[in-house]
């Protein structure tokens, strides 16, 4: 449990431009204050962060929404009455008051209302916005464990709350309001079929010109071992073949059964979508701390529940270095 004495020394933190760790439902947070150029930047050195990928600025509740956008539509309040506090961020036209820094350069803003009770409170004893992307390094696993987070950066980061584990285990739900129809930018946890039952409409596929979001290059979310997604039917049999080669190999299963062959890490992942999730990023950053030389992850089911797993798991496949197989 958080105390309010740790609480107090985070805002303490933030109101001095510094960097705070801190959990959310979805992952954990590196956070500072948003108002706050020169803290803001300090999230992109220390994640090694291009400065045209924007960030999530992270509210108390609705009301501060105001504060930060400066049109809030109908489509977006109603979203916000059923989804918040939840994982979903919202992509608005920003406010004159927020830095560029923070919008990646853009004219649109990225904000969300966390559910996570540690969340809850820091930014309502904070008071403002708290700029937080995923605390890790640009590009690898996020983060959903306080450890995870120390790990990664040690003594970079000023303070870390230590919440537990991550909830959710995945990044939210992004859809794009800030001008034509609305877009769903990434899947999260709340499927597209709850979205669009809300709106009333169907969320149309982005555009080329749709604002730049977190968590949405096609490399991302990628261990330091190269991954390489695989169909069940194959797993044991390709991680057979590089074992031949003299390669330690690290399997994330869904459905292949584990068998005794010499040199090998396993994990058998959840067979819910909502347990594969919250487990998924915790099991990739032990499979990639095993020392293995490959790590195979075999496809889960498709369906509305898993969207998200999909497009994270294709996303650390392309930013996971390339196996040498000769």
């Amino acid at each position: 449990m958080v105390s309010d004495k740790e609480i107090e020394q985070a805002v303490a933190v933030l109101q001095a431009g510094g960097l705070v760790a801190f959990p959310t439902e979805t992952v954990y947070g590196l956070g500072a204050d948003a108002a706050n150029p020169h803290a803001v930047r300090k999230i992109f050195e220390a994640k090694g962060r291009p400065a045209t990928h924007p960030v999530i600025v992270h509210l108390a509740d609705t009301v501060q929404l105001a504060n930060w956008a400066q049109e809030i539509p109908p489509a977006a309040q109603r979203l916000a009455k059923k989804f918040w506090p939840g994982p979903l961020t919202l992509i608005l036209r920003r406010a004159p008051t927020v830095s560029h820094l923070v919008t990646g350069g853009q004219e649109t803003v990225a904000v969300r209302v966390p559910s996570n009770p540690v969340a809850q409170r820091l930014l309502a004893r904070f008071g403002s916005g708290i700029a937080a992307p995923s605390a890790n390094r640009h590009g690898r696993v996020s983060a959903t464990t306080a450890a995870h987070v120390r790990r990664e950066f040690g003594a970079v980061v000023d303070c870390v709350l230590d919440g537990g584990e991550a909830q959710v285990g995945i990044e939210s739900a992004i859809v794009d309001l800030s001008g034509g129809g609305p877009a769903l930018l990434r899947p999260g946890s709340i499927t597209a079929a709850e979205i669009e039952a809300v709106l009333g409409a169907s969320l149309a596929v982005p555009a080329g010109d749709a604002p730049r979001a977190p968590g949405t290059l096609a490399a991302h979310y990628a261990p330091q071992t190269p991954l390489i997604l695989t169909e069940g039917d194959i797993a044991l049999e390709l991680a057979a073949s590089l074992l031949r080669q003299g390669k330690r190999v690290a399997v994330l299963a869904y459905s292949a059964q584990r068998t005794a062959l010499k040199g090998l890490e396993w994990i058998n992942a959840p067979r819910d979508a909502a347990g594969y999730a919250h487990e998924l990023y915790a099991s990739l950053r032990r499979l990639d701390e095993s020392g293995c030389d490959a790590m195979l992850v075999e496809k889960p089911p498709h369906g509305p529940a898993w969207a998200a797993i999909h497009d994270r798991l294709a996303r650390a496949a392309r930013g996971s270095s390339v196996l040498d197989e000769t």
